[in-house]
């Protein structure tokens, strides 16, 4: 069952779906789940509400595999407000990667981040039956880099974080230091993959991989249970991260 709803972004004044996908037996069970957030909400359950016509298949993964969660589907803003939103730390000068006309994107994503904890949470925790402890996040290529730094601004809430594609680029030596900075020692699991053939706007696969090694590098020696996978052939898009996701959640929930 997918519940739909409106909010608004306060921080950005935007009004936003949420999704919530609830698992087999949620009303009749009266049992408490754990929760996963995840960005791009639009394209997790249905092809047919997918921005490029295929979803990640969360929706008949939860139902198939039996797995008892509840995700929070929030959807991205329109255009690049998207970038600015995801991106938590303002990036001069990124227009030539992705083809764009403005100079600088990014910049939002501490308050996006912020109302997530503060506002959306609290609502969710309220409305559905949550394990309030046990609270994920998971996110693609931007929304990649955002989980990555909720992980680092929230480590006591988020506890298992999942990273796919990640677009680390866009805010490389800001991410890398944050990591280095943070106390991730109550992270529990934090998964991070990249496939050999990604690619975005000027962003080409050994950018990706190049990226997504560094980043590891340095959350190997933070979080206890790390793991990176380099999916060969892996590509930049919902039909491939829906390939993934049995090893995804598979590994978050072990």
């Amino acid at each position: 069952m997918i519940d739909t709803f409106e909010v608004v972004i306060t921080p950005f004044q935007r009004k936003r779906k949420v999704r919530v996908c609830l698992p087999n037996g949620y009303e009749t069970s009266g049992k408490t789940y754990p929760v996963l957030y995840m960005h791009d909400g639009q394209n997790l359950y249905r092809d047919e509400d997918a921005s490029f016509g295929t979803s990640w298949g969360v929706k008949d993964y939860i139902e198939e595999s039996g797995l008892e969660l509840i995700v929070v589907g929030i959807d991205c803003a329109d255009g690049t407000d998207r970038l600015d939103e995801y991106g938590p730390w303002e990036n001069a000068g990124i227009a030539d990667k992705l083809n764009l006309d403005k100079n600088a994107y990014g910049g939002g994503g501490e308050k996006y981040i912020d109302y997530i904890v503060h506002e959306l949470k609290p609502l969710i925790d309220q409305k559905y039956r949550t394990q309030r402890n046990d609270t994920l996040m998971a996110g693609s290529s931007m929304g990649g880099l955002i989980s990555t730094y909720a992980a680092c601004a929230y480590p006591l809430i988020f506890t298992r974080v999942a990273s796919v594609s990640s677009a680390y680029w866009f805010n490389q030596q800001e991410i890398e230091e944050l990591i280095r900075d943070s106390d991730l020692s109550s992270v529990k699991k934090f998964y991070m993959d990249v496939g050999t053939k990604e690619d975005s706007g000027n962003v080409n696969n050994q950018m990706y991989i190049d990226s997504s090694d560094r980043v590891y590098e340095i959350m190997k020696d933070k979080v206890s249970d790390c793991r990176y996978d380099v999916v060969e052939g892996g590509i930049h898009n919902e039909a491939d991260w829906r390939k993934r996701l049995p090893e995804i959640l598979g590994y978050m929930f072990l």
